[in-house]
């Protein structure tokens, strides 16, 4: 229920944005993926490693309790002991040289992406103008 009132709440924010908004979003897609993997890259060099996800199992106590039944309407509290997935991060080691190389063809990648998608941006904004205040 949490999960589909999220949804929603999601989608009426996605189209909240003017129709120019929107196509500008769309073509500009990559540009944002490039920006948080440049983002990311960069903080990698700062810290001098990087951040991984990983999983690690760990117990936790969950209510078992049985169901009512005629028989027994009103059964005693029960918890059961269980293993749960938990994701956490964790260091890993990186190349630094490596790193700083792949953050300057990311840079150099991003640089193509502003001139290609300038014309798209540029049509966006003729073909839904904005209306002046």
């Amino acid at each position: 229920m949490r999960n589909l009132m999220l949804s929603v709440v999601l989608l009426g924010l996605a189209a909240c944005g003017t129709p120019q908004q929107q196509c500008i979003g769309q073509v500009t897609q990559n540009l944002r993926v490039l920006d948080n993997l440049i983002a990311e890259t960069q903080a990698n060099l700062t810290r001098g490693y990087a951040v991984v996800p990983a999983v690690r199992s760990v117990p936790e106590f969950v209510n078992c309790t049985p169901r009512a039944t005629e028989a027994d309407p009103d059964p005693r509290r029960q918890s059961c002991l269980v293993r749960t997935a938990q994701t956490y991060s964790r260091p890993a080691a990186i190349d630094l040289d490596a790193e700083a190389a792949k953050l300057a063809s990311l840079q150099a990648k991003r640089q193509q992406i502003v001139l290609a998608t300038s014309p798209a941006i540029l049509t966006c904004q003729q073909q839904y103008p904005e209306p002046v205040r």
